[in-house]
């Protein structure tokens, strides 16, 4: 029981999200020989106007944090980029017709793909300034490794004391 406590957060989501990540390849393997090349949905309309509500949220969130300097930039930017891959992949794999699939391509190559490649740039830049203000900063204005980050600071997450072992 004790090497369980002693497991951090880092380790949690290498086992977790590993095993998901292992899990996915065998389902996805039986779901592309399983399920039926066409399907009708009722709710077609629906799901595609809330994909476009949480494009719009965040896309305003983004702007928001930007303006405000929040370190929620990179994450926000990164769902957002994630998000519009997401939107280009189903507009053209979804659409039956010829012309409209021509049109979702197009669509994909001018506007979706492009500011997707800008949100991530967004995220890494952000990022790296992140990294380069904690390591430019006095020591006495960063939160000692264990103490915890302060409040709304998203950078002691996964906190790496000095002797390189994750913090507890």
């Amino acid at each position: 029981m004790a090497k369980l406590r002693s497991l951090t957060l880092r380790h949690w989501v290498i086992g977790a999200f590993g095993a998901v990540a292992i899990g996915l390849l065998p389902w996805t393997l039986w779901l592309s020989l399983s399920l039926p090349e066409d399907h009708v949905s009722d709710h077609w309309d629906l799901a595609w106007t809330g994909f476009d509500i949480a494009l719009a949220l965040l896309f305003g969130a983004t702007a928001w944090a930007a303006y405000r300097r929040s370190t929620w930039v990179t994450a926000l930017a990164s769902s957002l980029g994630t998000l519009l891959i997401v939107d280009a992949w189903f507009d053209i794999v979804l659409e039956s017709h010829s012309d409209q699939r021509r049109y979702a391509v197009l669509l994909a190559l001018v506007a979706e793909l492009p500011a997707a490649v800008v949100c991530f740039w967004i995220a890494r830049r952000t990022e790296r300034f992140l990294s380069w203000a904690v390591e430019a900063a006095p020591a006495s204005e960063l939160a000692a490794s264990g103490e915890g980050a302060a409040e709304g600071d998203l950078i002691g997450i996964f906190e790496v004391a000095p002797d390189g072992e994750a913090a507890r």
